[in-house]
């Protein structure tokens, strides 16, 4: 990797939201980490004196909505309960790289999977473009895919999981 590679990737992370970049090629290991990044479980808390100036606009001629007692949300009233599906026996297909997600080739065109779809091992599930750069990712093993869990043009991170398949 060239330095201007590195330089670039450096600016792209301290650019965006992005916490940390690892690339391996070979022998060669590059870890970019963004300077506000905290690995899970690690959270250090800083103080800051500096004053805060904001530029919010104030609004005075539009009226802020009185709604009736009788029509508010009750705060006693009691809401179903959410049930979790069981996903332990799913394995999760995870992004190789950080970039941005497309489940199609192009906008046009219909997904690589959907769920549902039965899929074979090196099946083409998705593409992450990294760097003006698109990558094809393939499924690492066989079985059903059971929940899609990144929509379409999104950034994702490194690691994220980004489909679950039922191997059964």
């Amino acid at each position: 990797m060239d330095q201007e590679s590195i330089k670039a990737l450096i600016e792209l992370v301290d650019k965006s939201n992005i916490g940390e970049v690892k690339i391996e090629q070979g022998n060669f290991k590059l870890t970019i980490r963004h300077k506000d990044y905290h690995p899970k479980g690690l959270i250090q808390a800083t103080a800051s004196l500096t004053p805060v100036q904001t530029s919010l606009p104030h609004f005075t001629d539009t009226p802020t909505p009185i709604i009736p007692k009788e029509t508010r949300p009750s705060e006693t009233e009691e809401k179903p309960l959410e049930t979790k599906e069981d996903t332990s026996k799913y394995i999760e297909i995870k992004s190789p790289m950080i970039g941005t997600f497309y489940r199609s080739s192009s906008p046009e065109s219909e997904p690589f999977v959907k769920i549902g779809d039965v899929v074979k091992k090196g099946a083409v599930l998705g593409i992450i473009e990294a760097m003006k750069l698109f990558n094809e990712i393939e499924s690492e093993l066989e079985g059903t895919i059971v929940k899609v869990l990144v929509d379409n043009a999104t950034p994702i991170e490194y690691d994220q999981a980004l489909f679950l398949i039922d191997p059964s």
